[in-house]
């Protein structure tokens, strides 16, 4: 079963799929307001405050939050839901905000708009009762803010209440076709049009691919090769064996750094699809034998390295990773452990290596479009600027690799991007002035179907439950 299968929220009691008419850190917020009384929704609020104010990321903040108030189980459950949930939707939300108001959002105070945010997500896009979503909500600003924001903070919500999501979406959205799927499954339009153009001739896909993006995801488990199988894993977990990948188990929810295979390093969190591009590079064939010396030259922080650095460990093969941030080597080197891993803190585009290696992944930096859904904030920080200069390092590195891949090896170039400036188009370019020869990636990835027209593959969350991870496979000619 895949990601865009599971929506809702299983075992939160008040929370999950949207009801009827749904379209659908960097630091820790110290809790306030305790006499409210709803240790959830303050969780859920200091999330959304944090990643206004210092531009954390949720899925830093959440944990260390839930840990510091001891909340766990059902009310974990529902405070990630809440905190999640909001920030994925805020582009939907906003709007309805405003309608509510009569006022842009800008003009509402920071902190009473993540209460405002809170309530609205509730109201629309769970099953929590109308009442309920009002009075709490109403209960945390009057705590903080007193009677008169309180009234404030009802009155919109009240308004907001009083049309269902499709409702808003059929007043608030764009006309086109695109800018009312991005409105109403809460993507900003560029993105949007970004997914339309990567589907290409399926752009009729566009409605599903959105869905799916913005649906609660899957926790993936990679079992470490040598050590224990997915079956195994699968066993002492209580998940299932994943579709695609041979070592992937999939975990409906929970925590599972509290998991013993995880803790014991026999297993780590890591999503099916940067599984497959591992496992292609390993895959891909080469012109003469395979001498052993593979390098990761994106390495940071550290799960496809140790991924490759297992795999090679059955054949006594030797890793190189590379990574420039002695913050992310370090995370680097906790995942490879007594791997043969090498970790070398340098720039990929000037690593100082001797050339000659077999094998090369370069998972190049990139906008992350392809894993939104597992980073709740990311689609609203991320501009089309951003793009120009990524693409620039992306050239770069590859253009590096070429430079240490011996003649006859191969170079996986990879992205968890499916925008085609980061991905097509690079290679394309790639090809042309370097002669490299393209394999054929579907090749590389056995059992795995609707991979694109070829020869670079492409998933995609709607299709087969991963991130949109896309990869080419490109050989040296001899």
């Amino acid at each position: 079963m895949t990601g865009s299968q599971r929506k809702g929220l299983r075992g939160a009691g008040e929370a999950g799929s949207a009801r009827k008419g749904s379209g659908g850190g960097k630091g820790v917020v110290r809790q306030q307001g305790r006499e409210a009384g709803d240790p959830v929704r303050l969780v859920a609020r200091d999330v959304l405050r944090a990643v206004r104010e210092r531009d954390a990321y949720a899925n830093l903040v959440l944990p260390a939050l839930l840990r510091e108030r001891n909340i766990s189980g059902r009310d974990a459950a529902l405070a990630t839901e809440l905190a999640y949930g909001a920030c994925r939707s805020l582009g939907l939300l906003d709007a309805v905000i405003a309608a509510g108001a009569g006022r842009p959002i800008d003009e509402i105070d920071g902190p009473l708009l993540d209460v405002l945010r809170l309530g609205v997500y509730q109201l629309l896009r769970t099953r929590i009762g109308a009442h309920a979503a009002v009075d709490t909500s109403v209960a945390l600003a009057r705590a903080e803010f007193g009677q008169g924001k309180s009234g404030f903070v009802n009155a919109v919500l009240r308004r907001a209440g009083e049309k269902t999501a499709d409702e808003w979406v059929a007043e608030l959205a764009p006309s086109d076709p695109v800018g009312r799927s991005a409105f109403e499954f809460a993507h900003p339009v560029w993105i949007a049009q970004a997914f339309a153009d990567a589907l290409g001739a399926r752009a009729a896909e566009l409605r599903d691919a959105l869905a799916a993006d913005d649906a609660r995801p899957l926790v993936h488990l990679v079992a470490r090769p040598g050590e224990i199988s997915a079956e195994e894993l699968a066993l002492l977990t209580g998940g299932e064996e994943g579709r695609w990948s041979p070592y992937a188990v999939y975990l409906d929810g929970g925590d599972p750094g509290k998991l013993e295979p995880v803790r014991e390093g026999l297993a780590a969190v890591q999503d099916e699809g940067s599984q497959l591009v591992a496992l292609s590079l390993t895959r891909a064939p080469l012109e003469g034998p395979d001498n052993g010396r593979w390098l990761d030259l994106c390495a940071g922080p550290g799960g496809k390295a140790a991924l490759l650095g297992a795999l090679a460990a059955i054949d006594r093969f030797q890793v190189d990773a590379v990574e420039p941030s002695e913050h992310r080597a370090e995370l680097v080197r906790k995942s490879t452990g007594d791997l043969p891993v090498d970790v070398h803190v340098v720039d990929g585009r000037d690593s100082g290596l001797t050339p000659g290696f077999d094998r090369i992944l370069v998972d190049a930096p990139c906008t992350g479009l392809g894993a939104l859904r597992r980073r709740p904030e990311a689609r609203w920080r991320r501009t089309p600027a951003d793009v120009r200069e990524l693409v620039v390092l992306q050239r770069e590195l590859l253009a590096a690799a070429w430079e240490l891949v011996r003649p006859g090896g191969v170079i996986v170039y990879s992205t968890c991007s499916p925008h085609l400036p980061e991905t097509v188009s690079i290679v394309g370019d790639f090809v042309r002035r370097t002669g490299a020869v393209q394999l054929d990636t579907r090749d590389l990835l056995p059992g795995v179907t609707d991979l694109g027209d070829g020869p670079a593959a492409q998933l995609w969350p709607h299709r087969h439950g991963t991130d949109a991870m896309f990869m080419a496979a490109l050989r040296k000619p001899l």
